[in-house]
């Protein structure tokens, strides 16, 4: 699935695209991926609409609408596992996974195409609705070091189920959350409120440092999914300290790299970096 550095490439490319541009048409080949609402009511609620905005929050792109100068809603686009958006001319709609599609007042359509109709393309008339249980940005303002401490304290959870919790931290998933505990040295299962205050400073510039440098390298492609809307791969996953690489060994020590199972989700970790807490070397 798509995490923050992917989702927040999708945004930023798209954005001079869209930004400007109004709704004149809308073709929904898959109604499910409308998240509820039916294609007569979403036809109605985006045409004739202007982009004001494109941005992120978490692992949402939101689409900011008006028309005539007044709010209108937003359209909310999750990729879940294999969604993808781009802007292009008409005959690029012969794609056979396109599942919605809108027609721009240049000539061009955006496109929603998604193999395994996982994603989702809505409309919202108050999108903030969606948001509310969302957590902190974890590069934005209020995320600090000192914010991490408090928050890993007052929450007393093993940490790799923790930051993947989005009404903790939004938008950091599976393979980001074990490139930044590795990154920190530090335990997927040791408890949250064991990390003191430089242990949190150091996980703090671990996930920040993490998540720019993917962004920068526009995200990570290791299947033929995810791409950026102009077609390309990321390719952040050459610079995978862990993930996907258990069985070989560390970058930083050289010991062979292992793969747990935590909250049912695969975790990649070298045991000599990342010691285990007391008590909990003998259940792995």
């Amino acid at each position: 699935m798509p995490e923050l550095p992917e989702v927040e490439t999708v945004a930023r490319l798209i954005r001079p695209q869209l930004v400007g541009r109004t709704i004149v048409g809308s073709e929904v080949r898959w109604t499910r991926t409308l998240g509820g609402l039916s294609r007569p009511r979403f036809a109605r609620a985006v045409a004739g609409a202007t982009a004001t905005r494109v941005w992120r929050r978490g692992k949402f792109i939101a689409i900011d609408l008006e028309r005539e100068g007044t709010p209108c809603g937003a359209l909310v686009v999750h990729l879940r596992m294999t969604g993808r958006l781009h802007v292009e001319l008409p005959e690029a709609g012969l794609a056979r996974y396109v599942r919605v599609a809108l027609d721009l007042d240049d000539g061009r359509r955006l496109f929603f195409v998604d193999v395994r109709k996982f994603g989702r393309f809505r409309y919202a008339a108050e999108p903030e609705v969606l948001f509310r249980k969302l957590g902190v940005e974890p590069l934005g303002d209020e995320f600090t070091p000192r914010w991490l401490a408090a928050g890993l304290r007052r929450r007393r959870r093993m940490l790799k189920p923790l930051l993947l919790d989005q009404g903790f931290i939004a938008g950091l998933g599976n393979i980001y959350a074990d490139e930044a505990l590795h990154a920190a040295r530090l335990h997927p299962l040791r408890p949250s409120d064991s990390v003191g205050g430089t242990k949190a400073r150091e996980l703090h510039a671990a996930i920040v440092g993490t998540l720019a440098a993917a962004i920068e390298r526009e995200g990570s492609s290791f299947d033929a999914f995810y791409r950026t809307p102009e077609g390309r791969p990321g390719s952040y996953q050459h610079q995978f300290q862990v993930y996907g690489r258990d069985g070989k060994p560390c970058r930083r020590c050289g010991r062979t790299l292992a793969k747990i199972v935590v909250g049912q989700r695969g975790t990649h970790l070298c045991t000599r970096c990342q010691r285990a807490p007391r008590g909990i070397l003998s259940r792995l």
